[in-house]
């Protein structure tokens, strides 16, 4: 099981708006894997002599040098932490103050020094989700998988769930036959399989609202088309896991779900690249790094995908949308797209981190906008 720390878009916004001298940002790979770890503790610790240099190149005085130093070294030294990780580790520090998120997605080792954090791989672990859920349900039996991009899933217990479609209708069976009743038949058993998922839509909610992650139905008809008829959830995908998973382990429905959760990833971002090239012909989309500022600047953006490896110095007033670039990064430097993301964040503004192959153009950015500048 990965154990994750992924921000919020709240606790991004807290970090974005910190302004220190001597702001730490560090990332490097980890693993699950326990007895594998150390090679992710040696890392940090080289990436740690590299931040202190840079701290001592940026002029920082010594006392606060050392409070990071001392931040960082005992998050090395803890043992119990690195029990628990994920697949990367971010770790932003100052001379008051560490944070730690353990993320799903593969970051490549990396460290900056400036003024600010460099918060742009965050954004990729809370753009698109590295884990999902599998609703595995039939009428004698209903249970909720949650699956990781690596490690092993889990069954989640959710309150109030029932267990099968007889006993949430407190009958024996549904499969009645005999005409005395009121509801018998293959119709009267569609109406139960109808109450019992109600029931279980209801119970699964709660768990689907505080997650937001996507479910993924395993079911057979016609309680499938029954579920997907009175669900509520915005997050059931419409792919799903067809025929009866009552045998299924809940390593095999990971195991399904997964390259189901990839390609609703890879729709997601077809629809936002077809809707780019849509509003760039009513310039109401650009690939601009300075027309993007200027838009975040005006609380014009409405969605904005950027390259998450992509680096690009430099600086960004927020106020009027103005950038000036640097060859070469400085203490008074920072990510030029990291600023331009977070104050379209602000502004309330979908904020997606990818790769550069899943951008217009392949730019270090693409802005949607609201409306024509």
């Amino acid at each position: 099981m990965l154990h994750l720390d992924i921000p919020t878009h709240e606790q991004v916004q807290v970090l974005f708006r910190t302004r220190v001298d001597g702001c730490v940002s560090i990332y490097l790979p980890t693993t699950p894997l326990t007895q594998h770890v150390n090679a992710s503790r040696i890392e940090l610790g080289n990436l740690l002599k590299a931040a202190l240099q840079q701290l001592d190149d940026a002029g920082i005085e010594r006392k606060r040098r050392l409070a990071v130093q001392e931040h960082v070294e005992a998050l090395v030294d803890d043992d119990e932490f690195w029990r628990f990780q994920a697949t990367s580790l971010a770790i932003l520090a100052t001379p008051e103050h560490i944070w730690t998120f353990r993320l799903p997605t593969t970051l490549q080792p990396q460290v900056e020094v400036s003024g600010r954090f460099h918060l742009k791989p965050l954004l990729r672990a809370i753009t698109f989700p590295q884990s999902g859920l599998v609703l595995a349900l039939s009428e004698n039996q209903v249970r909720l998988v949650e699956f990781f991009a690596e490690g092993a899933p889990v069954e989640v217990h959710v309150p109030g769930m029932p267990t099968d479609a007889a006993s949430s209708a407190g009958l024996a069976t549904i499969n009645d036959r005999s005409p005395s009743g009121r509801i018998t038949g293959s119709e009267g058993k569609k109406v139960r399989l109808a109450q019992f998922a109600r029931k279980v839509d209801a119970a699964l909610r709660p768990v689907v609202v505080a997650t937001k992650l996507p479910v993924f139905l395993a079911s057979a008809e016609p309680l499938s088309s029954i579920f997907r008829t009175i669900s509520s959830s915005v997050e059931l995908a419409d792919e799903g896991i067809p025929g009866n998973a009552e045998s299924s382990t809940a390593l095999e429905l990971a195991t399904a779900a997964r390259p189901l959760l990839d390609n609703l990833h890879a729709r997601q971002l077809e629809e936002l690249r077809s809707q780019f090239n849509t509003r760039l012909q009513e310039r109401r989309a650009t690939g601009d790094l300075s027309d993007a500022a200027r838009a975040a600047a005006l609380g014009a953006i409405d969605t904005l995908l950027i390259d998450i490896d992509a680096a690009v110095q430099g600086t960004f007033d927020e106020s009027t949308g103005g950038i000036t670039l640097s060859d070469t990064p400085s203490k008074d430097t920072y990510g030029v797209v990291d600023a331009i993301a977070m104050r379209a964040l602000a502004s309330g503004a979908r904020v997606l981190g990818v790769r550069a192959e899943d951008l217009p153009g392949r730019q270090s950015l693409a802005a949607i906008l609201r409306y024509a500048l």
